[in-house]
Formats: C-alpha cells, sequence, structure tokens
C-alpha cells in the first residue's frame, strides 16, 4: 500500500514544504545564534576537539549503517504500517551502538586512545560516542515523521526544544560557565528533548499500534535479508567514506592540532547555516520520489527534479556567495578575533552547501531507483581522490604536502564535492530524460550571478562604511545584496529554474494561506 493512501494524518507536499521552510527558517536564526555564541565561549581549542570527536562517531556510526536507514526510510514512504519495521530498525541500532561502545572501551583498555583520539580525554570520548549515538537516532525519528507524512506536527514540536536550549546556551554563555562539558550538556538535552517529543507525537497520531510493532525471529531474518539486498552494494562505499570522513580529520587533528580543527569546524558549521533551508527539503523530496517511481511515474519524477532541485541550488547559492564574500566580518561576527585564521577556510567552504544540496536531492533519485551501485562507484572514486587530496594538502611540506591546515581541507571538500555531485546529475539526467548541460549551465551562471552582485555590494558599502564597523558594514551589505538579488529574480526568475507563472502563483497560494479562515 503506498503511503499516501493510508488513512489519517497525511499533510500535502505543499504545505510540508511551506512547514519546512518556516522551521528552517527559525532553525537559520536559531542556529545563527547559537553559533555566534558557541565558538566565542568555547574557543577554538575546546570547539576543534568537540567537532574532531563528534565528527569521528558520527562518521563511525555512519559506517555501522550499512546504508539501512535509506532503505529503512524508503519501505517507509512506501507502507507506514508494515508489520515489524520499525522495530526492525531500532533492534538493529541497538545492536550496532552496542558495538561501537564496545570498540572504545576496547581502544581505552588497550591505552589505545592517544593514537586514535590524540590530545583528547576518555571522559570526552565517551560523551561524543554517547551524543552520536542519540542524534542518530533522533535524526530517524525525524525521517520518520516525513515519511508518515506528518511533518507539518513535527516541525512545530522541533521548535521547543530548540528555543529552550538557545536561551539555555544564552545563559551558560553570559554567566561564563560554557565550556567542553556543559557544552556536552547542552547538546543532550537539545537532543533528548526532541526525541522524547517526536516519539509522543508519532505514538499520539496511533502509527505505531502493537500490530505493526510485532517482530518475531522469522521476520527479523526476513528484514535482514530485504534490507541487505537492496544496501549491500553501499557496503564498500561506507568503508570508503568511513575511512575517508575519519582520517581527513584525524590528519589534521595530527598536522594542525586543536586549532586548525577549530577553524575548519567553524568554517564547516557557517556552511552549515548556509544548507539549513534546503537540507530540510530532503527527506520530503525523497519520499515524493519513491512514491512516484513506485507507481512507475517517470513523469512526476521528472517534474519534481526539474521543480525543487535549480531552487534550491540557487537559494543555497543565495547565501553562500554573500558569506564568501564577506569572510572576514563573518568570522568576526561569530567567532571573534581568535578565530582570525579561519577566514580563508570560511570563504571557500562557503561554497560547499551550494552542491551539497545538489548531492543530496540527486543522490535521492539513485536511492529512489535503488540504483546503489552506480551510486556506491560514483562515492568510492571520489572518495579515494579526496583522501589523496587531502594528505597533498593538509600534510607539512618536508612531507610531500602543502601545509595547508583547515583551508586545505575545506580547498579540497569543495572542488572534489562539486565535481562528484556533477557525475552524479550527469547519470541523473539519464536516467529521468532531461539536458544535463542546462542544469551546468544554470549552476554556473547562478553561481556568477551571485558572486557579482555580493562583490558589487561590498565595494560600495565599503567605499560609505569604515573597515572597523564591520557588523555594520555587513548588515547594510546584507540588507542591499538581498534587495539588489529580489530585484534579479524577479526580473529573471530561470535563475531559480522558475518561470515568471510560477512565483504567480507562489504568491497567490502564499496569499491564500494568510487570508484564509
Amino acid at each position: 500500500m503506498r503511503a499516501d493512501e493510508h488513512a489519517g494524518n497525511n499533510d500535502s507536499l505543499r504545505k510540508r514544504y511551506f512547514f519546512k521552510l518556516f522551521s528552517s527558517l527559525a532553525g537559520f536564526l536559531f542556529g545563527l545564534v547559537s553559533q555566534i555564541v558557541i565558538p566565542r565561549g568555547l574557543g577554538p581549542e575546546a570547539y576543534g576537539s568537540f567537532s574532531f570527536l563528534t565528527n569521528f562517531f558520527s562518521q563511525l556510526l555512519g559506517f555501522f549503517d550499512f546504508g539501512f536507514s535509506v532503505c529503512f526510510y524508503n519501505n517507509l514512504s512506501k507502507d507506514r504500517l508494515r508489520p515489524g519495521l520499525v522495530s526492525f530498525y531500532f533492534s538493529f541500532t541497538g545492536i550496532m551502538s552496542g558495538l561501537l561502545v564496545l570498540f572504545v572501551a576496547i581502544a581505552m583498555a588497550a591505552s589505545l586512545q592517544a593514537f586514535i583520539w590524540p590530545g583528547q580525554a576518555g571522559p570526552y570520548v565517551y560523551a561524543a560516542l554517547g551524543l552520536a549515538i542519540l542524534v542518530g537516532i533522533s535524526q530517524t525519528l525525524n525521517q520518520m515523521t516525513d515519511a508518515y507524512g506528518i511533518t507539518v506536527s513535527a516541525e512545530i514540536l522541533k521548535l521547543f526544544p530548540k528555543f529552550i536550549g538557545l536561551l539555555l546556551l544564552l545563559g551558560l554563555f553570559a554567566a561564563h560557565y560554557l565550556d567542553l562539558k556543559s557544552f556536552f550538556g547542552y547538546n543532550y538535552f537539545v537532543w533528548l528533548s526532541f526525541s522524547a517529543l517526536v516519539i509522543c507525537l508519532i505514538r499520539k497520531k496511533g502509527l505505531l499500534p502493537r500490530n505493526v510493532l510485532a517482530l518475531s525471529a522469522a521476520r527479523f531474518r526476513a528484514y535482514c535479508g530485504e534490507f541487505w539486498a537492496y544496501s549491500h552494494p553501499l557496503f564498500i562505499a561506507s568503508i570508503a567514506g568511513l575511512a575517508a570522513g575519519i582520517l581527513e580529520r584525524w590528519l589534521l587533528q595530527i598536522y594542525g592540532g586543536s586549532v586548525q580543527q577549530g577553524f575548519y569546524s567553524l568554517s564547516y558549521q557557517i556552511g552549515a547555516v548556509c544548507f539549513l533551508f534546503t537540507g530540510a527539503m530532503a527527506p520530503l523530496f525523497t519520499r515524493e520520489l519513491t512514491i512516484a517511481h513506485g507507481n512507475s511515474d517517470l513523469g512526476l519524477m521528472r517534474r519534481l527534479f526539474r521543480r525543487q532541485v535549480p531552487l534550491l541550488y540557487a537559494i543555497t547559492a543565495y547565501f553562500s556567495c554573500f558569506i564568501a564574500v564577506e569572510a572576514e566580518k563573518v568570522v568576526y561576527i561569530f567567532g571573534g578575533d581568535r578565530f582570525s585564521g579561519a577566514v580563508s577556510a570560511v570563504a571557500v567552504m562557503a561554497f560547499y552547501p551550494m552542491h551539497q544540496a545538489y548531492g543530496q536531492l540527486s543522490g535521492a533519485v539513485f536511492f529512489a531507483t535503488a540504483q546503489t551501485k552506480l551510486y556506491r562507484n560514483i562515492g568510492i572514486a571520489f572518495t579515494v581522490l579526496g583522501l589523496a587530496a587531502t594528505y597533498l594538502l593538509i600534510a607539512p611540506i618536508g612531507e610531500m604536502g602543502l601545509n595547508a591546515g583547515a583551508f586545505g581541507l575545506a580547498l579540497k571538500m569543495v572542488i572534489i564535492n562539486a565535481v562528484g555531485v556533477n557525475v552524479q546529475l550527469f547519470f541523473n539526467s539519464r536516467q529521468l530524460g532531461f539536458s544535463y548541460k542546462r542544469y551546468l549551465a544554470h549552476q554556473l551562471v547562478v553561481l556568477a550571478v551571485f558572486i557579482g552582485l555580493a562583490v558589487g555590494t561590498d565595494f560600495s558599502v565599503g567605499l560609505i562604511i569604515e573597515p572597523k564597523a564591520k557588523i555594520a558594514s555587513f548588515l547594510i551589505s546584507g540588507v542591499i545584496y538581498s534587495f539588489i538579488a529580489i530585484i534579479a529574480v524577479w526580473f529573471f526568475p530561470a535563475l531559480l529554474g522558475l518561470q515568471r507563472q510560477d512565483i504567480y502563483s507562489f504568491f497567490g497560494d502564499l496569499g491564500r494561506r494568510l487570508t484564509h479562515k
């Protein structure tokens, strides 16, 4: 049975998109304040340590997932009342989490801590492990609400722990209690609160009755076979991804230390803020593609891709290009003078979210059409290239490297991601029957237009505002840049991959929503 055919709580795609956009805007504002407070409160070294440890375990947890999370989401989107599916996936998650805890315990007992986690204290290693597991569970629960079609309620609920957490964070910062220990505590509070609220919502909607949760031994074995058949092509890619994800940050820790780790982490987090708007749409896009593919509706898949992908790329580019040009001011606002060494990394890393958005959405096509082998092969090829590039950029000059630190890792991330995503896009074009050259041209034109607007705005404001007034200059530049960008989009809607009629329809629909009683 299709997910849309279930009686009950299914919200329309347009309604879910609207609330995702609203939630993303609120999340953007919360994230903006948080990212101003966190680096300033922790400093480069503690901030780098937190990022290094949490990245290590999130990468390891991603490997132990084996691609099962993608299979779970697709299956749940198709039939959300399938018996034992939810119980199977969370049982699998529990087993994998237990293996991770065992791995850390063995590493600690064998005195491998200094080698695997250079310069990190044992309690923080365990804290990062627990947080990675908790975040993974929370993200799965969030995906479940999208698969169930109850995105609107979930997005509203999501705002409460974010808001309370922000108040807690500001309180810790104001009282000068924001350190690595309290920051871990803050994260545990936010993610635990979110998970508890989502579980209550799902149960209240009646989506987890006993017959759905029932899982026999025979059904568990059947699910193992089904999930493995879908996901095993991703296994080798998972190994490559694990090696690259951990080794890249490990090399930066070895050759650059926690300070360079902190610079890179700041650049990555600023990029993540740019990605908030579009990243929230990826699960919804995947769900609709999966349902369309299940109905053999290639035309709908093509229309979904044409409508969503260029639009979300352009929205991300609007933020990314401005942040790249204003990198020095952004670093001052987010991190203060102690993070001045992160300017070049932030300027480069600002472009990463543009193709990250493309990558998530084009990757959804591979998953929806079960082309996991092709997805794996592309991923492995660029993972190997990326790992080699990482060493050359980060290693000291005396060891055949360029000693570029955080800037080098940021540069590698942007280039490898952009090229890899375009390779994916080429195969998407063959699968869905659209012109790859048209989408490539759109990427380049959007990048050129927004970079040009950002540079022109920055130069013009710089003639009026003194260089020392960084915050005022940033805000004024942002207002002017946004105003000119809106005018450009109005006269050239193709920048968003849209036609003029699409814009009229959007504002007409928005007006009806605002005036609807």
